[in-house]
């Protein structure tokens, strides 16, 4: 059994501190209090798991149970608490947004732990957009020690201490070599399985991480700037801005070696959307809360290495800059 610190304890990395977690606890049941998975997070989250638990609500018309409440021994707020403490992480699972990684490459570097408690710990990125591992550069890693991560899960941030899982999709992770790696994979395969959820890993990473980028650069800016759930995305009236969309990320995956097909691309995005369609977007969710959104990491990507080619992508770069507009008159 590993222990698992989930770095950035919102909404994703909430639900992966549950299905990484080898005891199921209770308030009444103390000695069930999960010890071999920790959570480092915002404060008034923090304090409130440690208070009252974590909160998760489930779709009713996929689990048995509606809800769980589920006690956490660890629960940081920052890297200084977790070097006071008794728990040394195997695996370290990266969940901020793609625009705070160099902010936490700095607070690893600064804290010394890459050299010390964190000199043995893989670390996984998982999150939306690219570009994510040559962020964390800084931090001079093996290659065998890193790896990323892309999830369909569909997570609501309620308020502190309290989750909604809105959707049930696949994880995939980067497949790695060697003796630490599989016993890293073994730990997330048996803990995702245990609980029903479905999990891979793969060789070609690269191409699942191009398909999910290519579902987010429709799904997330129209729900953001529309300010509504995944179904909008469904309405023919924007039939011809996502076969645009599609025809943009498609024309730049193939210049980066992705083989495409712009047709299957868009039967994907349609599925996602039909399949996610009550969910609340990252992106929208950002955008409700007055916070920056991963735009830069998305259509901006995409915007930037169609640039790189010598094509263009006008849609996703008017998408760029709405979005960035939005962020700027923040929430309402």
């Amino acid at each position: 059994m590993a222990n698992a610190l989930i770095y950035g304890s919102g909404a994703i990395g909430s639900i992966l501190g549950y299905l990484l977690c080898s005891a199921v606890s209770s308030k009444d049941e103390k000695e069930a209090e999960i010890e071999n998975v920790a959570l480092l997070g915002r404060h008034g989250h923090m304090q409130m798991i440690r208070e009252k638990g974590l909160k998760i609500d489930f779709p009713e018309d996929s689990f048995a149970e509606r809800s769980k409440n589920l006690f956490f021994k660890h629960c940081f707020t920052s890297l200084a608490e977790l070097e006071k403490s008794d728990f040394i992480p195997d695996l370290v699972v990266v969940c901020v947004k793609t625009y705070s990684l160099p902010k936490v490459c700095r607070e690893l570097m600064e804290s010394g732990m890459i050299k010390g408690r964190l000199r043995d710990s893989e670390f996984i990125l998982l999150m939306n957009g690219m570009g994510n591992k040559d962020a964390f550069q800084p931090l001079d890693l093996p290659e065998d020690r890193i790896r990323e991560g892309v999830t369909s899960f569909g997570v609501k941030f309620s308020r502190d201490g309290h989750i909604e899982l809105k959707g049930v999709g696949k994880t995939v992770f980067e497949e790695k070599e060697g003796s630490r790696a599989r016993k890293i994979e073994k730990f997330l395969k048996t803990g995702f399985e245990k609980k029903g959820f479905e999990i891979e890993f793969a060789p070609d990473f690269k191409r699942h991480q191009w398909n999910k980028l290519f579902v987010n650069s429709v799904i997330n800016p129209i729900t953001a700037l529309t300010r509504k759930e995944n179904a909008i995305v469904l309405l023919p009236e924007l039939g011809s801005t996502v076969e645009r969309i599609v025809a943009e990320c498609a024309g730049v995956a193939a210049e980066e070696g992705i083989d495409t097909d712009p047709k299957s691309i868009l039967n994907a995005v349609y599925y996602v959307a039909e399949k996610t369609s009550k969910n609340t977007s990252s992106m929208l969710q950002d955008i409700q809360r007055g916070r920056m959104t991963e735009i830069d990491s998305i259509n901006g990507y995409v915007m930037r290495r169609a640039e790189k080619h010598g094509i263009i992508a006008p849609v996703n770069t008017a998408l760029h800059g709405l979005v960035k507009a939005s962020e700027k008159r923040g929430p309402g």
